[in-house]
């Protein structure tokens, strides 16, 4: 199905399979991931005091960043996978930070009391979730009432690159089905306000925001990272399991993101949606 095409939503599913799972090759871009370039349509609402959790934490960069700007406050990281969290736990140690812990989280039942946080941060997180109106339900009911939903989301469907690539669409095609099939929705970006509004958020701000790789430097840690993860990666072995890809088919895949990673004039934009959603007191 060509990427452009739009795609019937898929029916909720109480669990969802994390897709890329936690290879080397996916941490080297979840590191990579700071406030600043990640969460900054949020930074400009936080306050020194205020309680941030910080939903789907992974190696804890942003969370670390998190518990920077909130200094006279205190910033948990939550995970659904334990073994990330030791990495997190080891980012806050290097930075010496003592605002911020982390625990084990699933987003569908979040185990901590109505009106515990200021803010309640997802990056990267609803597109794989299994019920995400259902997750923004749960992240409203643990806010304090004034206190701030802030979601971010990138949206395979309008990652655009060029030049043009069989292969890479080949890899958009590829990722979205098996994304699909393991219960998420990779075109989530487009639908965070709607999925903010049917979870019973009335005070969103909606916006967007866009990653991109063009410099030699940029194209080849880019390209490199999605070449390493559709060949070693958790979701290499579920599009194959599944039936999705033959190993032949994710060799050419990888091979064709470093064949445009080599191209002079690459240049690859991630499209992101983000929304900003006050509590009514």
């Amino acid at each position: 199905m060509p990427a452009s095409q739009e795609t019937p939503p898929r029916k909720p599913r109480e669990t969802a399979v994390y897709t890329h799972g936690h290879h080397e090759s996916v941490l080297r871009s979840h590191t990579w991931r700071t406030a600043a370039n990640s969460a900054g349509y949020l930074l400009g609402s936080l306050k020194p005091h205020m309680r941030v959790l910080d939903i789907g934490c992974g190696p804890g960069t942003i969370t670390a960043d998190l518990a920077e700007l909130v200094p006279d406050g205190k910033v948990t990281g939550v995970d659904q996978a334990p073994g990330v969290l030791d990495q997190a736990r080891a980012t806050a140690a290097a930075r010496g930070l003592t605002n911020v812990d982390f625990a084990v989280a699933d987003v569908h039942a979040l185990d901590f009391p109505d009106d515990t946080f200021c803010v309640v941060h997802a990056h990267q997180v609803l597109q794989h979730v299994g019920d995400p109106v259902q997750a923004l339900r749960e992240m409203r009911r643990v806010t304090r009432p004034g206190g701030f939903i802030a979601v971010r989301d990138s949206d395979y469907a309008a990652m655009t690159w060029y030049p043009a690539s069989a292969g890479l669409d080949d890899w958009l095609d590829l990722y979205r089905r098996v994304a699909r099939a393991n219960g998420g929705e990779p075109d989530a970006g487009r639908r965070l306000k709607s999925w903010a509004l049917r979870a019973g958020l009335t005070d969103i701000t909606a916006s967007s925001g866009t990653w991109t790789y063009s410099t030699a430097e940029e194209r080849e840690w880019w390209s490199g990272l999605w070449a390493d993860r559709t060949l070693a990666s958790a979701y290499a072995q579920r599009a194959t399991e599944s039936g999705h890809a033959t190993v032949e088919r994710l060799r050419a895949v990888s091979d064709a993101w470093r064949e445009w990673g080599a191209q002079e004039d690459g240049w690859f934009c991630v499209l992101h949606g983000e929304i900003l959603c006050r509590k009514g007191v």
